[in-house]
């Protein structure tokens, strides 16, 4: 088990710093989703295009060396966007009674941690940092499946904070590995709480 570097700011993200350091931001998202390096150019038109959304705001993780080392970022979800339809059209054929998720929450786009930093609680830092404040009833995220016998860290955090199965084995266009749509009502629990 690898522990994260012993000092670590977790601070918040200015549009205009989020840009500055996209590329960085980029290849830990790829590092920790083991993605190819190809995929840095396919996102970042994306991810600068999300910035204009209602309600984006980010958060990183910066090493005592100045480097990204980890990233969280969202903003409302609604319709018309790419990923609210997809979760949509996967809820109306697989439990249409779960489409009020779909209503009043706050999309977790990206949570990622450069692996050898992973460990530490650098991920749960960002996720109540870029939660804190959020005003929407709940936090809608997908994450790839796991093995049920050894899940990962991402999905330890996720169920020991009280996200539940929204929808589950749901492929995305473009990416071959299921993935699960977790939520949770806002705000987080306390940190003593968990």
């Amino acid at each position: 088990m690898t522990a994260a570097p012993p000092q670590v700011d977790v601070r918040f993200l200015s549009k205009e710093e989020f840009l500055a350091h996209l590329t960085e931001a980029l290849e830990v998202y790829v590092l920790a989703m083991g993605y190819p390096k190809a995929t840095i150019k396919q996102r970042a038109p994306l991810w600068r295009e999300h910035t204009y959304r209602p309600g984006w705001r980010a958060i990183g993780a910066i090493s005592s060396k100045g480097r990204l080392i980890g990233l969280a970022y969202g903003y409302i979800g609604a319709g018309g966007q790419w990923w609210h339809d997809e979760i949509q059209r996967g809820l109306r054929a697989a439990d249409p009674t779960k489409q009020s998720w779909l209503t009043d929450y706050f999309e977790l786009s990206e949570l990622h941690v450069l692996p050898q930093a992973q460990g530490g609680g650098i991920g749960e830092r960002l996720l109540r940092g870029l939660l804190s404040d959020v005003t929407t009833a709940t936090v809608l995220l997908s994450t790839p499946e796991i093995d049920p016998a050894r899940p990962g860290r991402a999905w330890r955090l996720y169920r020991r904070l009280g996200f539940v199965d929204v929808l589950r084995a749901y492929y995305f266009v473009g990416d071959s590995r299921p993935f699960a749509v977790l939520g949770r009502q806002l705000p987080l629990p306390d940190r003593r709480a968990t």
